[in-house]
């Protein structure tokens, strides 16, 4: 095998040490590794942790308040103060419900949608979609667990339509206010011995029973006036009943 020559500075010029091939790869090896330690590295930016998006006093809607509608009237009195947030997931059972084949679904499912368009463009309210982090589309049957864990993560509160949705929400220890309850809380108080005006639509459930209505839709259920359907007439009421559905009040007609 041929050998490296290899000028020494001990010998004279044109004197060589020869040295085995494998201590000079060997050496060129090394010599190599020590330069590249003390060459400056290339700085790259670390990857930056993805945000986890929080909502500053949020109200969040589920799909039946939306679909309700009755929510954007109170909306746009102004009564509420923060930021509205829907998540994608709801957005998604809106448009499932928007596409539906029952003519009436689909007409509140496209008034829903609507409603939140309007929301977003008006002035004077925060609107924002909230990601649920990458879940299965078709988890649709999970969307109200989202919607509890989500707000309560935010510290936020859910306005519903579902008594359900309400009460588990509660004892998850998160705020829910029902509409529904809203609305009967907002209802005329009526005591027994109150007189009224009203006309008479239908029977009741017993064949002898009137029933009227009041302007915020107070069921009056007037014993012995069947007769009278389609009238005006003056009742006192004698009695009022709480319902899940709301108050009911009888009366008889004076």
């Amino acid at each position: 095998m041929a050998k490296e020559k290899v000028q020494s500075p001990m010998k004279g010029v044109g004197e060589a040490i020869q040295l085995p091939p494998k201590f000079v790869a060997q050496l060129a090896e090394e010599i190599a590794k020590t330069v590249i330690t003390h060459l400056p590295h290339p700085q790259f930016p670390r990857p930056r942790k993805k945000k986890v998006q929080k909502v500053e006093n949020g109200i969040f809607l589920d799909t039946s308040a939306i679909i309700d509608g009755r929510v954007f009237d109170v909306i746009n009195l102004g009564l509420f103060n923060g930021t509205f947030v829907v998540l994608d997931s709801i957005l998604l059972e809106l448009k499932h419900i928007a596409d539906s084949q029952d003519a009436v679904k689909r007409e509140r499912g496209r008034k829903g949608l609507e409603h939140l368009e309007r929301l977003k463009k008006r002035n004077g309210h925060r609107f924002t979609v909230l990601s649920t982090d990458g879940e299965k589309e078709d988890e649709i049957k999970e969307v109200d667990e989202k919607l509890i864990k989500i707000t309560k993560a935010n510290k936020g509160r859910i306005i519903t339509c579902d008594y359900n949705l309400e009460k588990k929400a509660n004892i998850s220890g998160v705020t829910a206010i029902n509409i529904n309850t809203l609305a009967n809380v907002l209802k005329v108080i009526a005591v027994p011995g109150e007189s009224l005006h009203i006309k008479l639509l239908h029977k009741g459930k017993d064949v002898t029973q009137g029933v009227g209505y009041l302007d915020d839709g107070t069921m009056i259920v007037v014993e012995h006036a069947a007769f009278d359907l389609g009238k005006e007439v003056d009742v006192m009421v004698s009695r009022v009943i709480q319902t899940t559905a709301g108050r009911i009040l009888f009366a008889k007609k004076l």
